[in-house]
């Protein structure tokens, strides 16, 4: 069945194979793309930031890992020699310089090797980042450069560094690849070694394969334990379920007779997602004979196809040869940098919009002149009192780009601006004070001291009012502490609000931005003065008059009430004693006092007249001594003290008079324990009443005489303190490193920008 394309007709079989054609061309680009990334961010130091994606290599020292690498490339070109030898991180990116068509044709490969013989040595080179310009075409000059600039930071202490070097390799026999090769994992320090070397190397490397984007090429000795692969336990760390790790097996040439690495390869033993690759490189003896990379791989591929296991097992032989690895790991990095190239592109985008927002308030490389620097002070200080302004009314700056980036805004992670100070009145000033009871400081025996002292030189016949009034305005002034410290909280607030609406182009100018600061605090502090002085008012206020007559007092009569309810339900008031009098109680003492019955007016006049004695009381005292022996014989009747037969009476001596008196060693009355509840009713009510109409005024206090006040003046107090002409030019001086921040994000702009433009290609 044919297929028409304006006039020309095609099978299916064609228009398949012209697809896949376009696929493997479109694809083929990608890693190029990758690579010019690389050399563009990496310029800036911003590969590592954006996560490029590229293969890592790593393994233990004297694993082989430089031997796969020069067996990718088909040149030598690595240093070589005994202990840690790659001391710096070694970025390679492979370029293949010949065109398509004469290296995918799998059916030509002899008649493509014969031809890759004959290739001019020019066609070969590499050249170096820190070297623009530059071309080796001798690969021996470029393993004396990679020397060179390795000692070059590390010395020749075998030390290590984390700067990588960058070589680029263009040939015609390597497949497009970005590879980056680590120092081999160590585990004791030599020579002059630190002796934190192999956490350094643990380090670095993992800062390396931590990149989500990143391949992992975990090269292991075949003759060795896969378990302890010091490889796969770092591969592992950061990839535990083996998803991005490729797994290398080397020197299988060197494994004891009649063992093999085919369970290793069928993925059997440690399973890998991308499974294992095998290959063998030259050995030490082939290196001392100058045996080429390409004899070395020619004899690999005889070695593979001669072995007694995998060469009978297709499978197993799919997985062996440097070649075959080239190629996996090219069609691995494709389809890899074909997945994150979206991302990429996005994050290179949002990095291009922040640095041209920085850019834009770092200005431009004209100093204002004398004529403009008026107008651009006048601007600034307008937009940050607009910024001020809107903050605290919840509109977020005026100038979003006062932010470094839009993405750090925290509207949506944590409240911003008045939301905080709202959130000072609610949450934290209303609740604490709610939380303040009204007899807290108070007790019991200061409550029963206080209506004694009222008393005066007699027993008040109703609860005295002073000992209300004493006790209620105590607890009133206790609220004036908490409303000072509304007022401190507010002002911290308001400072930082102050410093999140700066605009960016404010950082330009040191001066401006210090004699900002200064005005603002001090118009900050001379709004505080008055703002406390106001709060500690609204408790003087309270405390001036005690209004007893509000309607949501509850009142002497409703105080009585609602204890005589209380008695009734609880008993509050003990009940009638029936005991027999103690030493110091009268025997009728009892008739006399209130009982644990709900009070009524005629027990209430009983109660208030208990302290009057009876008749019966009177005539029983002239029966006992007299009116002075029932004051002196703590209240129970006593006989009258006698001497001897015939003598005459005893002589009655007064007590000393003690220095401070206190009620603490005699138990309350019942008269007494009314008297309380009654007057912590009246407390706890006009308490609640005070503390609402606090919590409700000190935050207008506080907006009135600080926030609005300071948002309303704050553009006049800046134009008034700084807008003179005498200080324009200090004023107006640009920081000594603006220039050189300016130049950076220009130089960033202009490689982001060029970086936008290698993604858009794709």
């Amino acid at each position: 069945e044919l297929i028409s394309l304006g006039s020309r007709h095609y099978s299916i079989h064609q228009l398949t194979g012209i697809c896949l054609g376009l696929y493997f061309t479109v694809m083929e680009q990608l890693i190029p793309i990758a690579s010019k990334l690389q050399d563009v961010l990496g310029a800036l130091g911003q590969n590592t930031s954006l996560d490029l994606p590229q293969i890592v290599v790593v393994g233990g020292q004297s694993s082989g890992k430089s031997s796969v690498l020069e067996g990718i490339v088909g040149r030598s070109f690595l240093p070589r020699g005994h202990g840690i030898i790659t001391r710096r991180p070694l970025i390679l990116q492979l370029f293949n310089t010949a065109t398509r068509g004469a290296n995918d044709d799998d059916e030509d490969d002899e008649h493509n090797n014969h031809q890759q013989e004959e290739l001019d040595i020019s066609q070969e080179w590499g050249e170096f980042l820190h070297i623009p310009g530059r071309k080796f075409y001798d690969f021996s000059a470029i393993r004396q450069e990679i020397v060179r600039e390795t000692e070059r930071l590390t010395g020749k202490n075998k030390g290590i560094h984390p700067t990588p070097i960058h070589l680029k390799v263009y040939s015609p026999r390597v497949l497009a690849l970005t590879l980056v090769d680590l120092p081999g994992m160590a585990k004791v320090a030599v020579g002059d070694q630190p002796e934190d070397i192999e956490e350094q190397i643990r380090e670095m490397s993992l800062q390396y394969i931590s990149n989500p984007n990143a391949i992992i090429l975990a090269v292991t000795c075949a003759n060795a334990d896969l378990a302890n692969s010091d490889a796969l336990k770092l591969a592992q760390a950061v990839d535990p379920y083996g998803n991005r790790t490729v797994g290398v097996l080397t020197k299988l040439d060197l494994m004891d007779p009649g063992t093999d690495a085919g369970d290793i390869l069928s993925n059997k033993v440690i399973p890998l997602r991308r499974g294992y690759i095998a290959v063998v490189n030259r050995g030490q003896q082939d290196v001392a004979n100058d045996v080429s990379i390409r004899e070395g791989l020619q004899k690999e591929e005889a070695f593979f196809h001669t072995h007694p296991v995998y060469s009978r097992n297709r499978t197993l032989l799919a997985k062996c040869g440097t070649q075959h690895l080239a190629k996996s790991l090219n069609n691995m990095l494709m389809h890899h940098i074909r997945d994150v190239l979206p991302e990429l592109k996005n994050r290179i985008t949002l990095m291009m919009t922040d640095v041209q927002t920085e850019l834009d308030a770092l200005g431009t490389n004209e100093t204002p002149s004398r004529s403009t620097m008026g107008g651009v002070l006048l601007g600034l200080i307008s937009k940050f009192a607009v910024n001020f302004g809107s903050i605290i009314d919840g509109k977020g700056p005026g100038d979003n780009k006062n932010m470094k980036s839009t993405r750090e805004m925290p509207f949506v992670n944590e409240l911003f601006g008045g939301a905080r100070v709202s959130y000072i009145f609610s949450e934290i000033f209303a609740s604490s004070l709610l939380s303040v009871g009204a007899f807290d400081g108070l007790t019991d025996e200061e409550i029963r001291t206080t209506i004694c002292n009222a008393n005066g030189t007699r027993p008040a016949l109703f609860v005295p009012e002073v000992s209300f009034d004493i006790l209620v305005k105590r607890q009133i002034s206790r609220l004036d502490q908490p409303g000072i410290q509304c007022v401190d909280l507010v002002y911290e607030e308001l400072q930082r609000i102050a410093s999140q609406a700066e605009p960016t182009e404010l950082t330009r100018f040191p001066f401006l931005r210090d004699r900002m600061v200064e005005v603002v605090s001090a118009l900050l502090k001379r709004c505080v003065g008055p703002t406390q002085m106001m709060v500690s008012n609204l408790v003087k206020i309270e405390l001036a008059y005690i209004n007893t007559s509000h309607p949501d007092f509850i009142g002497g009569s409703r105080a009585v009430t609602s204890l005589m309810q209380k008695i009734g339900k609880d008993g509050i008031v003990g009940k009638r004693s029936t005991a027999t009098p103690g030493p110091n109680r009268r025997p009728d003492e009892d008739q006399n006092e209130v009982g644990a019955t709900p009070l009524s007016s005629s027990s209430l006049s009983g109660y208030y007249n208990s302290n009057e004695p009876t008749t019966e009381e009177i005539v029983s005292d002239e029966n006992n001594g007299g009116i002075m022996n029932f004051i002196f014989r703590g209240g129970q009747p006593a006989k009258a003290a006698k001497s001897s037969e015939g003598g005459p009476p005893t002589i009655v001596h007064l007590p000393q008079v003690p220095d401070s008196m206190r009620q603490t060693d005699v138990p309350p009355t019942e008269r007494e324990r009314v008297e309380m509840e009654i007057i912590k009713s009246l407390i706890e009510s006009y308490f609640r009443i005070v503390r609402k109409n606090f919590i409700d005024f000190v935050p207008k206090t506080i907006m009135y005489f600080l926030v609005n006040h300071v948002r309303d003046a704050m553009q006049n107090e800046l134009v008034s303190e700084l807008y003179r002409e005498a200080e324009m030019g200090t004023l107006m001086q640009e920081a000594e490193d603006i220039a050189q921040r300016r130049q950076t994000c220009v130089e960033m702009r202009d490689l982001l920008g060029k970086a936008l433009e290698i993604v858009n290609e794709v």
